[in-house]
């Protein structure tokens, strides 16, 4: 992930992935203090795997079922678990300007041992779509990628044009 100079961000080295949570979000930890916590990566969102108020909602805008929505959502999850696996060295990357969501989770983009950034990955791949509730630095580039994933009918999008 590239940064330019006039961007504010907080670079945390030294964590590695405890767990995958669901198809964006991760349990990390510090590798010297061991405190674990909760990653939801910034920018990105990905179907839900359960009911919930955004699965709902989600299930109304798009007019998709929700039983669809989670079918999606499993094979976002599925995804993100081949390449976020346990014990993986990461670096944390996050924004000054939104450090934590309203659940109190921590928004950060993950940049796994080769240089990728995972976030960037799951747009890529067709299996996350760009998040535009909250703006980010990198939500220009992420809807460019995702527009090529939906042309190319890649990850979920093989399966429908929208979730």
């Amino acid at each position: 992930m590239q940064t330019k100079a006039n961007k504010q961000i907080l670079v945390r080295p030294h964590y590695e992935i405890v767990k995958v949570v669901d198809g964006d979000g991760l349990i990390v930890k510090n590798i010297f203090t061991n405190k674990k916590e909760e990653i939801r990566l910034l920018g990105i969102d990905a179907p839900e795997l359960k009911i919930c108020k955004k699965l709902k909602k989600d299930e109304r805008e798009l007019h998709l079922p929700s039983q669809f929505l989670i079918e999606l959502g499993y094979r976002s999850f599925k995804f993100l678990k081949k390449k976020a696996k346990p014990k993986t060295n990461i670096t944390i990357i996050q924004e000054v300007k939104n450090q934590q969501d309203r659940f109190g989770r921590t928004l950060a983009y993950i940049i796994l041992p080769n240089g990728k950034t995972l976030n960037k990955i799951l747009i890529q791949k067709g299996y996350a779509k760009p998040y535009n509730k909250v703006y980010c630095y990198e939500l220009p580039l992420y809807q460019k990628l995702n527009l090529k994933a939906k042309r190319k009918k890649k990850g979920l999008y093989l399966t429908t044009d929208i979730f």
